[in-house]
Parts: structure tokens; C-alpha cells; sequence
């Protein structure tokens, strides 16, 4: 072989190596985007929540949807984008007070007061520390957490979704 075959054979194969590392970068970039933006593939899970209405509550008819829940409030919810795509403009909610901290599990979503400003987020820990049981809340579509939320905060636990 001579050296100007040798020399265009090791140049072919830098580029084909040159394209490869740039595809290798573009994909390990787009899945660090995923995990930290949108918690893909190697990011945090979402946990579905708690069943908090059985079968038996609920009646189906021709001309309506009978839900037997007691203290039920409908909800509305602000377009914030931190719970999207679950929460958004147009989407109704019914939520319940809970009767006791036993009731709510990770990945129920609660509403709570931070600032005077109404926060619905999901639980996504719930815990113990020296001053009690603590639950962290986060936007589905959030980067950062709420922090620790104590059962007192919590005003309310959505139950159902309609959209």
C-alpha cells in the first residue's frame, strides 16, 4: 500500500470517527436536557396517585357522571406550565380536604399556601425529621422541588381530573 492510499485511508476513517463523536455528544447532551428538563429517560420518576375514590363511589349513566364524595370542591387551575402537561388552562379538578396524613402518598397531588400564593404541586417524598412528618412537593414540570410541606399546610388532595 502506498503512503497516499495509507493517508486518505486514516483520513476517511477520522471523519467517519469525527461524525460519530459528534453524534455521540449531541445525543448524551439531549438525553442530560431530558433527564434535568423533563426527567427522561435516566431523570425522576413520576409516581401516579393514590386511588382516593373506589369503584363503588362512582355511577355512570347515560346523561351523567355521579361521583359520592363528601366536601368535594370543583377546582380550576392557572395556566403556571410547572405541572404541565397534567395541570393547565382548562382542566377541572375535584379535590377533598384530608382527614388525616395517612391519606396522602407519594405522588398525590396537594395544594398548600407559600408567599399567600396558592402552590399545586405533587408529592414526590414524604418523610419524618425531628419536627415531625414532612411531605416535599414538586411541579411535575419543575426543576426544583418546594421543599418540606407539614400535614397543617396542606389545604386540600386532588381526587379527580377532568379534562
Amino acid at each position: 500500500m502506498s503512503k497516499t492510499t495509507a493517508f486518505m485511508l486514516v483520513r476517511r476513517l477520522l471523519k467517519i470517527l469525527y461524525f460519530f463523536l459528534i453524534f455521540l455528544v449531541g445525543f448524551l447532551a439531549g438525553q442530560v436536557w431530558d433527564s434535568v428538563f423533563y426527567g427522561g429517560m435516566t431523570g425522576r420518576a413520576i409516581y401516579s396517585p393514590s386511588d382516593l375514590v373506589g369503584d363503588d363511589k362512582i355511577t355512570v349513566f347515560d346523561d351523567k357522571v355521579v361521583i359520592e364524595v363528601s366536601g368535594a370542591k370543583l377546582s380550576t387551575y392557572e395556566n403556571t406550565g410547572s405541572m404541565l402537561p397534567t395541570l393547565g388552562a382548562g382542566v377541572n379538578g375535584i379535590s377533598i380536604v384530608p382527614n388525616s396524613s395517612e391519606e396522602i402518598k407519594v405522588g398525590d397531588i396537594v395544594s398548600f399556601r407559600r408567599e399567600g400564593k396558592l402552590i399545586v404541586h405533587r408529592v414526590v417524598q414524604k418523610g419524618v425529621d425531628s419536627e415531625g412528618l414532612f411531605f416535599v412537593t414538586k411541579g411535575d414540570n419543575s426543576i426544583a422541588d418546594d421543599g418540606k410541606v407539614r400535614f397543617d399546610e396542606i389545604e386540600r388532595i386532588l381526587i379527580a381530573l377532568i379534562y
